[in-house]
């Protein structure tokens, strides 16, 4: 149960049986427990909007309320804030009902979205690179939490497999001398790719048949095709090699390519040629939008290229044609995109175009989830200490071994294959972690001294936070799952943590809709600290019966909320650290 969702329609109700029918309750859990568990804001901005006292609104629409059954008081305070506290036997029902349910207390959604999620997407000219690192962990929760909540998701790996590009890198293929050579120089796509930069642009010669190349390929050559296969297999097989490494839900099945619409693309101009909508450039073919009319260097209109002037494709003119397959084939309800700031421009024109053209459902919602960039010490983006771009699997690997030397610092007994499992939960936790936890669209600085950290909120803090709940089942020789009954809720810490858990399915809601997973991350925090807390007040092991098990039911509530937080989070949990 949505306990936010059902105070918003209870308040609702009261709002307009006052006479405010449009009005929005505005819940929220409280800033100060003191005054309750929950505050509804809603009365002030209805009441400026009708012109009337807020106070005397929020009087009437308190007396209206029907939350007789879940809650003890409504005051109104201020201006006209309505504090809910909610009845402690009804929490701890929720509570204990949730004890044994698989997800916790999320009902299933009366209509269940398919939502498309378009994460990760590397260039497969070259080796993953902590440039793709925020876009592949953001969306990864994200499609994690929506399928969490019940909707129907489908991951596409919009990978860059077409392009100028190959015909360079196909040309350098050719130069390597032997299928054992191939293979040598192929197993470093970065060094490959730098080589072939290298010739391109000091070799016209080169150049010329790296051109030609690119017309062989896109003319459907199949010796350039069969090549540019074979190149792309190695690529995904090290992408791939870094999805599992990096713990996300990312398969060979989830990559549809820019190669994928290729086929559509004459299609897309056509279709845009027939109402009207393009106009000719310079020799391109555009769209102009209204809303980007004196937007250009200079006051210039900024168009939407979809042809160029020599006949070629660009990213808008593929977006475009998977806007279209994924509303029409896919049947999306939704489709997030989730990429780097820096091309809100670029959605935000296709999207008119694909609404302009009839390329998405009236109802398909298009939207564009930003993040900043990842920076070095130095506030630049991040880089290798030569200025080289830093490999993803490079990262994770340091990631791994300073997780390592961590564990063998704090436990030198552990045997080895113990310390190497948590080393790579607590090291690619950190990693994900660290990113999760900032504001999505703003930049942050990395440090492995800060996330690696066992203090604040971090993955090995969360990870710990967990660990120590199971050992309290390890000392009181008491099998985790086996632990059932009515959980009580007695002393103010009790209250205070089952508060904090009752909250988990608004939270998740609030990721889903938001497209934010620090929200998660800062519920999953504060829910650590709230269990700290009750942990300190309320013996656990040492208390009699039936406190005990009433004690050991939140603990176990408690651990099953952060292991599953941490979950759609991406992020391991591990019982003894």
């Amino acid at each position: 149960m949505n306990l936010r969702v059902l105070l918003e329609q209870r308040l609702g109700e009261a709002l307009a049986a006052a006479g405010m029918p449009a009005a929005p309750a505005m819940v929220r859990p409280s800033a100060k427990p003191k005054f309750g568990d929950y505050q509804a804001n809603g009365c002030m901005a209805a009441a400026k909007h009708a012109g009337i006292n807020p106070r005397d609104l929020a009087e009437k629409v308190a007396a209206a309320a029907d939350l007789g059954d879940l809650a003890e008081t409504l005051d109104v305070a201020g201006p006209g804030f309505i504090n809910i506290t909610l009845r402690t036997d009804w929490l701890a029902g929720q509570l204990t009902a949730r004890l044994d349910e698989e997800k916790l207390g999320i009902d299933a959604p009366p209509d269940p979205q398919t939502v498309v999620v378009d994460y990760s997407s590397p260039n497969l000219a070259k080796e993953m690179h902590v440039g793709h690192l925020r876009s592949t962990i953001i969306g990864d929760a994200l499609a994690r939490s929506l399928e969490f909540l019940g909707h129907h998701v489908i991951r596409q790996n919009h990978v860059g497999d077409w392009g100028t590009q190959f015909g360079m890198l196909l040309a350098h293929l050719d130069d390597v001398a032997g299928n054992e050579g191939e293979q040598a120089e192929l197993a470093d796509l970065e060094e490959f790719y730098r080589q072939a930069k290298q010739q391109f642009d000091s070799d016209p010669g080169f150049a010329d048949k790296a051109r030609q190349v690119v017309v062989s390929l896109q003319a459907g050559d199949k010796d350039c095709q069969a090549k540019w296969r074979r190149f792309l297999a190695v690529s995904l097989d090290h992408c791939q090699a870094v999805y599992d490494r990096l713990g996300v839900t990312l398969t060979p099945d989830d990559v549809r390519g820019e190669s994928s619409y290729n086929d559509d693309l004459p299609k897309v101009v056509e279709d845009l040629q027939a109402p009207g909508l393009l106009e000719e450039s310079q020799g391109a073919q555009c769209v102009f939008l209204d809303a980007f009319r004196g937007k250009g260097p200079d006051g210039t209109d900024l168009p939407v290229i979809v042809r160029k002037s020599d006949g070629g494709y660009l990213y808008a003119t593929t977006d475009l044609a998977a806007m279209r397959y994924r509303s029409g084939t896919l049947g999306a309800d939704r489709v997030l995109y989730v990429t780097d700031s820096r091309q809100g421009t670029h959605f935000a024109q296709v999207f008119g175009v694909a609404r302009k053209a009839g390329f998405v459902g009236k109802d398909v919602s298009l939207e564009h989830v930003p993040f900043g960039m990842m920076l070095g010490p130095d506030r630049r983006p991040f880089k290798t200490r030569t200025g080289g771009t830093v490999k993803l699997v490079d990262l994770l690997a340091e990631a791994e071994q300073r997780a390592r030397a961590i564990v063998d610092q704090k436990n030198p007994d552990l045997p080895a294959d113990r310390k190497a499992t948590i080393a790579l939960a607590v090291g690619i936790g950190a990693v994900k972690y660290a990113d999760l936890v900032q504001n999505r669209s703003s930049d942050y600085v990395f440090s492995w001294d800060k996330m690696l950290s066992l203090e604040g909120n971090t993955a090995p803090y969360m990870q710990y936070a967990y660990a120590r709940v199971c050992s309290i089942f390890r000392k009181g020789q008491a099998e985790m799952d086996a632990v059932t009954g009515r959980i009580d809720l007695t002393e103010p810490a009790e209250r205070a943590l089952g508060v904090q858990l009752a909250q988990l399915p608004e939270i998740v809601q609030a990721v889903a809709d938001e497209c934010l997973p620090s929200v998660l991350c800062a519920y999953l925090y504060d829910l650590a600290g709230a269990f700290m807390s009750f942990y300190e007040a309320c013996p656990v092991l040492k208390a009699d019966e039936p406190i005990r098990t009433n004690r050991l039911a939140l603990c176990r509530l408690t651990a099953r909320t952060i292991k599953t937080g941490l979950g759609l989070l991406g992020i391991e949990t591990i019982e003894q650290m």
